[in-house]
């Protein structure tokens, strides 16, 4: 199929040279060879009367500057690494008091629930934010959406640091951190939602899932970095004023992002920006087949399983992160080894990633579902043996756990957001879907935990044996759902037929002796003709309307 912009010109009769009948029937066989596409030759007898140019073939015909061109620019790797940064220090919000619970109710006075419920607030209002962005990027653009973000970055990490003013009450204390929490909170969908819109417009079929990696995975090693350093700093109220440094030097970063190239990089890169409401439709099949964003029946069955699925992974992940040290620290383990295990988690995940995305882009272009088949049975095993392994003195075991679901589930993460675009076409409205599903089960699972840890009087008292075996048993159970995927990747197919179809065209309008219509002219002076050998006099004369696809022979 050829792109819209650059089909063959259609060819009537009000085209036809009238030199002589034989010269009528030799110009319709050409028209016919048309129909064989860019390569064809047709010889065409030239008399005297002819002019040298067809002025209405010359007019009707497209130029090649006509035809859609794709361009990558060097700048989009500085937008990448401004939303890369932004992401990183965006994912230290979450987790940065899971970590030093203990030292938060020892220094500030509040309970084990109330430093939970600081991790959980960013769940919490992440949900509405998410909600809100596809509108807010249609209306601002990706560069005034970030400006959003920056200006919530710095209020919330100074509204934070109030709360650790030694006047305040208990509950004034934990007022001001909360409202930091929800400012940070609602920053966190703006840069993470971004991703596969950013890649879509500005990177290519060889570098869209690396792109979509690199930035994606960028949260995560946040979260990693939001458990390595709070336990670095001896005081918690210390912790802030670092956190609200690193906040405030990251926010500039946003002057970084650009909107969307001048020429985009793909065909899918050239779409309009797609809305929420949009998807919605395609969702409830209102959409109509022609549109860019119809899905069928079964596009939309694989999405809301591949948004459970991926809610219930990445969910399950996230509380555990914000409850490290309520996990490991009954059985023994410091703060420090608590947030060391998380980490690795998380950073082996990254290294994991940068390794396997760029297989993704230029060997496993068309496997995305298969390859979430091949790696979640083993995230599911490592979780249930988390069951039985976390216990006293197991380190090296635990380390291990920690690599491998963090390099499973890592890698997981960029395929799954690609695979979501490709069912819908829609990067901000199936991202904003999928993240919004990720913090709600994450929300849930950290109160279902934190409801099934074990009382003071248990052995050893607090632990929380009942909430591994949650964890295990419902990570196991929506594993099973992924083998109903199909996963046909559509947006890639129309990516490639377009390439595909402008490589043809290119190379049959760079040919000098080739018409715009892509077919071979070889002219042949008639004074030259032997008149027994000219080669319209087997030809049958054209009788009637002959119609094929876009071009008419009359």
């Amino acid at each position: 199929m050829y792109p819209t912009s650059v089909l063959p010109a259609a060819a009537s009769s009000s085209a036809r040279p009238s030199s002589s009948d034989s010269d009528d029937l030799m110009y319709k066989r050409s028209l016919e060879k048309c129909e064989e596409g860019p390569g064809a030759t047709v010889e065409r007898v030239v008399s005297e009367k002819d002019p040298v140019e067809e002025p209405e073939l010359a007019e009707r015909a497209p130029s090649p500057t006509d035809a859609p061109t794709y361009r990558l620019y060097k700048r989009r790797w500085v937008g990448l690494c401004a939303i890369v940064l932004l992401n990183l220090v965006s994912g230290m919000v979450l987790v940065w008091f899971g970590p030093i619970a203990n030292d938060m109710v020892k220094d500030f006075g509040f309970s084990l629930n109330d430093v939970n419920w600081l991790g959980n607030v960013v769940n919490l209002v992440y949900l509405p934010s998410s909600i809100i962005l596809p509108y807010l990027y249609g209306r601002l653009g990706t560069r005034g959406t970030c400006y959003i973000g920056a200006a919530l970055f710095i209020l919330s990490a100074w509204i934070r640091y109030l709360g650790t003013i030694r006047s305040l009450s208990v509950n004034g204390a934990y007022t001001f951190i909360v409202i930091g929490q929800i400012l940070g909170g609602m920053s966190v969908p703006i840069f993470q939602i971004i991703v596969p819109s950013y890649s879509q417009k500005w990177f290519d079929l060889k570098g869209r899932t690396t792109a979509t990696m690199i930035m994606g995975v960028a949260n995560p090693v946040g979260n990693a970095l939001g458990q390595l350093i709070p336990p670095l700093v001896t005081d918690p109220r210390q912790s802030l004023l670092v956190m609200a440094i690193v906040f405030s030097a990251a926010a500039p970063a946003v002057f970084l992002v650009g909107n969307a190239p001048p020429t985009p990089p793909t065909f899918a890169g050239s779409q309009e920006h797609p809305s929420l409401s949009s998807l919605a439709r395609a969702l409830l099949g209102r959409t109509p087949r022609e549109d860019y964003t119809y899905m069928s029946m079964r596009q939309r069955v694989d999405f809301a399983i591949i948004t459970v699925v991926f809610g219930v992974l990445v969910g399950v992940i996230n509380a555990f992160t914000v409850l490290t040290a309520q996990h490991f620290e009954p059985y023994g383990y410091s703060d420090t080894i608590s947030g060391l295990m998380g980490a690795v988690l998380l950073l082996v995940g990254l290294v994991a990633a940068a390794i396997t995305s760029p297989l993704y882009d230029r060997v496993l272009t068309n496997h995305l579902a298969f390859s979430c088949k091949v790696f979640c049975p083993v995230l599911a095993a490592c979780w249930l043996a988390l069951i039985w392994e976390i216990r006293p003195n197991n380190e090296a075991v635990l380390f291990v756990l920690m690599a491998i679901i963090g390099a499973t589930g890592l890698t997981l993460l960029p395929a799954v957001l690609e695979l979501a675009v490709e069912l819908t076409r829609n990067p901000d409205g199936s991202s904003a879907i999928l993240w919004c599903s990720t913090n709600l089960f994450g929300l849930i699972c950290v109160l279902v935990e934190d409801a099934l840890r074990e009382g003071p009087n248990a052995n050893p008292p607090l632990n929380m044996h009942r909430s591994a075996i949650f964890q295990g048993v419902l990570v196991t159970a929506v594993i099973v759902f992924v083998y109903l995927v199909e996963g046909k990747q559509t947006r890639r197919a129309q990516d490639e037929e377009m390439r595909r179809a402008l490589a043809r065209a290119s190379r049959s309008m760079d040919s000098p002796d080739r018409d715009a219509t892509g077919v071979e002219i070889r002219e042949v002076p008639r004074e030259s003709q032997d008149p027994e050998a000219r080669p319209s006099d087997d030809l049958e004369p054209v009788t009637e309307v002959e119609k094929h696809d876009h071009r008419t022979v009359a």
